[in-house]
């Protein structure tokens, strides 16, 4: 299963997210960096919960954490609203740096502003309740973390069994009836579906 073909311009943008991925020095599996790891897995959910996903949906879920090494998240209190203060300044930088990306003078023809925009407003994730490509969008991020970092968050030694429930509620609460589907249908460890299980009751 795969979205939809790119226009040659919006190729070209998405090759340029992913040479910025590639700058990530955090390795992930098979040496791949994993930002660009991350960033492949996002297109491979986008494919499963939106198969008609337009070229700008198509960007911001390749872009969704476009150079967030840059922003550890120990450079914020590790508190909830130490949380909120960086993914909030994340995305906002993330969006900035994208808008900058794609105005480059390698896409040609050039992508509309007004389509930067959309772009950057959807990794922004404005409108959340109201944009079906932003809630999309969230969806996948949920996805991702599931079936990719949930087992190595939840073993941390740092983080109770209360903690993850807790985790695994609001993220459920995040997704749309779609985006919990296709989460019920995925094959997960049998500790993760015990307490994905747990926080479902």
């Amino acid at each position: 299963m795969a979205t939809p073909p790119l226009p040659g311009n919006y190729a070209t943008a998405l090759n340029l997210i992913d040479a910025a991925h590639a700058q990530d020095p955090r390795p992930g599996p098979n040496d791949v960096p994993y930002e660009l790891h991350y960033a492949q897995k996002m297109t491979r959910w986008l494919a499963r919960r939106k198969k008609d996903a337009s070229p700008a949906l198509q960007l911001a879920c390749r872009a969704q954490h476009f150079r967030r090494w840059e922003i550890p998240r120990s450079t914020y209190p590790m508190t909830r609203p130490g949380y909120l203060t960086w993914r909030a300044k994340q995305k906002s930088v993330a969006a900035t740096q994208l808008t900058e990306l794609l105005s480059s003078d390698e896409i040609q023809p050039g992508l509309d502003k007004e389509e930067i925009e959309r772009v950057a407003a959807l990794v922004r994730k404005e409108d959340l309740k109201n944009n079906e490509e932003t809630q999309v969008l969230e969806d996948v991020a949920c996805l991702v973390f599931l079936d990719d970092q949930f087992d190595d968050f939840e073993s941390k030694p740092e983080i109770d069994e209360d903690k993850i429930i807790s985790i695994l509620q609001k993220t459920w609460g995040k997704m749309s009836e779609e985006g919990r589907g296709l989460a019920l249908g995925m094959e997960l460890s049998e500790r993760a579906k015990m307490l994905v299980g747990r926080a479902l009751a």
